[in-house]
């Protein structure tokens, strides 16, 4: 028979032990509420400037705080609500790159998601940075996926309107045209004239570029309806392609007219991008001190954009590592709090001594991961940083020159002269082709089983009629055993390389030749341009680039050239 004693003194220690539990189940419940009320309250500030367009800055700022607050395990739609309006505010200050790798991180809980809306959030901007970065293949693939979603039929009209976008941007105008016809009889577009008008303006695009009169009809029509709702931005858009439509069809003085109107309401809008096309119009159908006032405003617009685009990226960057490394504090802060609170209950125990050896243990673990963790972090978000802060440069430092020039160009050339207009509109272009190119050069690259089909399109994009370009071996080689770094660091490689070829060599015929052994595959490139002295050479930008990308796979690299002796290249890399 059990004492009496005992008996209270087990049930008086089972019953502190239940209320001990109780207590800090109760402390737990309060926390995982205090933390909701807290997300809820920054989702709740950055929605009042992000839906006020105020400052996208100050949005961006509080949806970050509140993702890092956010457990993406147990409410992940929450999260990935945020990431979507953080990755919306990038897309429309023009950091695409940025907002595809804020997206991206929306994509491993896709399948925790119970609202298919989310999902289609994530894929239809997905879709618009591949989009606007001119990755159609991977804009197409998106939009596609955002279709085959169980959303309402406003949604899927709009994502049907998407795809024909992508369609028309690549040259497919008899399939957009079928799809915005199709649109056209949609009950839900009919009773939203905005959306009616743009898919209108969209019919009236198609038919323009098939060559089809009934373009032009169609693009006043849809002009009327955005005048009757009053919609600033669709007037601006719907006279810059009545303006492209008249230019096209040598009617010069209803081109200036209609870009002019499209000019006026993208600068009451700040539609930069738009107002540059509309600039670009005007330039092609002025003379005299016109020509020259609009062209002095496209230059300095242009010059403009990238400065602002690049402080917005740079401030998103700096917010995203600012966030991080106040966390990080905190987090030491509590880590510090929770060993003092633990050491305290151990002291209270029968057994003290073994308690406070594994506590000691635990707690040497904890921090030696949670350092190996932090310093980690710290030096991926540093690597993103300083990656963007790069290209910033990147981009000043290529387009500065050109700029300085066109400026030059057209205070001091008299550009009532055929010739003069000409050769300003060659230098603009010049201008707009290099920012596009800077676009491509940093955008993602393919590494799964389609690397070779997009290797080879890098490379034949270098293929004009004034260089042959040779390739030899390229489908022969194993590229599926090889790991996804290795494969990036060629194709970079690769790309600085012909781009070297393009802006310096002259070179008429280039010859690229892959070879796989057992252990090692060789790539040799060859060219038959104006080569440089082997012995003065000091490797710079994209030789030093290559250098680095190869040695940082383990491989070798040489370099063999000569004054008229074209230029050569022999890279070695394991397997």
């Amino acid at each position: 028979m059990i004492p009496k004693r005992i008996q209270i003194l087990t049930y008086i220690t089972t019953l502190l032990a239940v209320l001990f539990s109780c207590q800090k189940k109760n402390n737990d419940n309060l926390k995982e509420i205090q933390n909701k009320l807290q997300i809820q309250k920054n989702i709740d500030k950055a929605g009042v400037f992000y839906n006020n367009y105020s400052n996208t800055d100050s949005a961006f700022f509080y949806y970050n705080k509140a993702k890092l607050l956010c457990d993406p395990k147990t409410d992940p739609d929450n999260y990935i609500n945020i990431l979507n309006c953080m990755a919306d505010i990038q897309l429309n200050q023009g950091d695409y790159i940025g907002s595809e790798t804020t997206i991206t991180d929306a994509i491993p809980y896709i399948k925790s998601l119970k609202e298919p809306t989310s999902v289609w959030n994530i894929y239809s901007t997905l879709g618009a940075n591949y989009l606007l970065t001119y990755n159609l293949s991977d804009a197409l693939l998106y939009y596609n996926k955002a279709l085959g979603l169980k959303v309402d039929d406003s949604r899927k009209s709009l994502t049907k309107s998407n795809i024909a976008a992508v369609l028309l941007e690549q040259q497919k105008y008899d399939e957009a045209l079928q799809i915005f016809l199709r649109l056209s009889t949609k009950e839900e577009l009919l009773k939203k004239p905005e959306y009616n008008a743009k898919n209108i303006d969209n019919i009236g695009l198609c038919y323009t570029k098939m060559s089809d009169p009934r373009g032009i009809q169609y693009l006043n029509q849809a002009l009327q309806i955005r005048k009757e709702i009053k919609n600033n931005s669709g007037i601006g858009v719907s006279n810059l392609h009545i303006a492209s439509y008249y230019d096209e069809n040598s009617n010069p003085s209803l081109s200036k007219k209609h870009a002019f109107e499209a000019y006026k309401k993208f600068r009451e809008i700040h539609n930069i991008d738009n107002k540059l096309s509309a600039l670009k119009l005007l330039i092609k159908n002025s003379s005299n001190q016109e020509l020259k006032k609009y062209s002095l405003l496209y230059v300095d617009l242009v010059d403009s954009i990238f400065e602002v685009r690049q402080k917005a990226k740079n401030q998103f960057a700096r917010i995203k590592y600012d966030s991080k490394r106040e966390k990080e504090e905190n987090l030491k802060l509590k880590t510090h709090k929770a060993q003092n609170e633990l050491k305290l209950e151990r002291q209270k125990s029968r057994n003290i001594i073994s308690y406070i050896i594994i506590v000691l243990s635990l707690c040497l673990i904890l921090i030696l991961y949670y350092y190996l963790t932090s310093k980690a972090n710290r030096e991926k978000i540093e690597a993103a940083y300083n990656s963007e802060t790069r290209i910033s440069k990147k981009l000043h430092d290529e387009l500065a020159n050109d700029i300085y020039h066109t400026m030059a160009f057209a205070e001091n050339r008299n550009l009532s002269l055929a010739e003069n207009r000409e050769q300003l509109l060659h230098n603009l272009d010049a201008i707009y082709a290099r920012t596009r190119d800077i676009s491509k050069e940093n955008s993602t690259i393919i590494t799964n089983e389609n690397y070779t089909a997009s290797l080879k399109e890098m490379i034949s994009r270098f293929n004009t009629p004034n260089i042959n370009l040779l390739i030899n071996g390229l489908d022969t080689i194993s590229w599926d055993e090889i790991d996804k770094v290795k494969k990036t660091a060629i194709y970079r490689a690769i790309q600085e390389l012909l781009v070297n070829m393009k802006k310096h060599s002259d070179a008429s015929v280039v010859a690229i030749v892959f070879k796989q052994t057992k252990k090692h595959i060789t790539i040799n490139y060859t060219d038959n341009g104006k080569g440089i002295d082997i012995n003065k050479m000091v490797l710079k930008n994209g030789l030093h680039n290559i250098e680095n990308r190869i040695l940082a796979i383990k491989g070798d690299i040489d370099i063999d050239s000569g004054l008229g002796k074209g230029f050569k290249v022999f890279i070695k890399f394991p397997i």
